[in-house]
């Protein structure tokens, strides 16, 4: 397998001209992972896609229910490895046994939303809500992107451009999740990528691949990771369903 290098802790990672808690990390799988991740993705059943206007995804193990609640399953096993048995052994800070979801309900994602961008497409600017513990894990297959961040109290600041590279994974939580409106431009070429621009520019992988400032997209899909704070167990979903 290709050679990795990970951060020793998470604090190594930290994006630090952010206002809450932003980690990133280039090349966090291997290309040759990426290519099996993406193969998995593309051979699902058509059904598992739902189409949007502007993009398509996949809910795993299943979308929530109308009042947030996730139907009690494991995750398939090529979404959790290698991302989660990557991620669950770095530690927050040296010495320390806490991870990213040590203090989450259940101690680890149990939800991946997969979303398809094609070139030109995006979303609009939003917050994940409380229906997730506040941490969400992003990895970023196929190609680029740039994700818009702003304050939702805008006497803060226009924002920040977080720049996430194929094969990176993107952490936000505390202040940034909470407090922090984020999106993605509808747009085909991102402009304007300097160290002047993007917040976490000091920590990409390849700096070289953007050193004209511009970057065409090509279709990318991203593995958003999250913890549901809701589930319950499909015979008790089919049990309330008996008592209505």
């Amino acid at each position: 397998m290709e050679d990795l290098k990970l951060p020793a802790t998470l604090q190594e990672a930290l994006i630090s001209s952010l206002p809450g808690s932003g980690y990133y990390m280039p090349n966090f799988i291997t290309p040759t992972e990426e290519d099996y991740l993406l193969q998995k993705v593309n051979n699902v059943a058509l059904p598992t896609w739902k189409h949007l206007s502007h993009r398509r995804l996949q809910a795993h193990p299943s979308p929530l229910s109308s009042s947030n609640t996730l139907l009690a399953a494991d995750l398939p096993l090529w979404l959790s490895n290698p991302v989660i048995s990557r991620l669950h052994p770095i530690p927050l800070f040296t010495d320390s046994k806490d991870n990213l979801f040590s203090k989450s309900p259940h101690r680890a994602p149990n939800h991946c939303l997969i979303n398809e961008y094609k070139p030109g497409q995006g979303i609009h600017a939003h917050e994940d809500g409380d229906a997730y513990y506040p941490v969400v894990a992003t990895v970023s297959l196929g190609s680029h992107i740039v994700l818009d961040v702003k304050p939702k109290d805008q006497a803060r600041g226009p924002g920040w451009r977080i720049l996430q590279e194929p094969r990176s994974l993107l952490i936000t939580t505390g202040e940034l999740y909470t407090g922090c409106l984020h999106g993605i431009s509808e747009i085909e070429v991102d402009e304007h990528l300097h160290a002047e621009d993007i917040a976490n520019w000091k920590l990409l992988g390849d700096k070289e691949a953007f050193a004209n400032g511009r970057a065409v997209r090509k279709t990318r899909v991203s593995l958003t990771y999250r913890d549901v704070r809701k589930v319950q167990n499909l015979g008790k979903a089919f049990g309330a369903l008996g008592r209505r």
